[in-house]
């Protein structure tokens, strides 16, 4: 079953806060991507981008552009739980 996203929020240092149905929530350090994966690395050089986050309307993903999305199965195995 594919976790579905209630809310998320962007934080400081490329930091994402995202809650689930199931009552979830978890702290997802974007920047470990950013370092890793060179399409996610406008969200460092482009002023504002990250903060600009969106959620897809099915709530299994979080994207920022065409380029840089992130599914909420791997948000929900790789965040650390609050």
């Amino acid at each position: 079953m594919i976790p579905r996203i209630r809310s998320y929020q962007p934080l400081q240092n490329f930091q994402l806060l995202v809650s689930f149905d199931d009552g979830r929530q978890v702290r997802y350090d974007v920047a470990d991507d950013i370092r890793t994966l060179p399409a996610f690395r406008d969200l460092q050089t482009e002023q504002g981008l990250f903060e600009n986050a969106q959620l897809d309307t099915s709530r299994t993903c979080i994207y920022w552009n065409d380029q840089i999305d992130l599914p909420s199965d791997a948000i929900y195995e790789y965040g650390v739980t609050i």
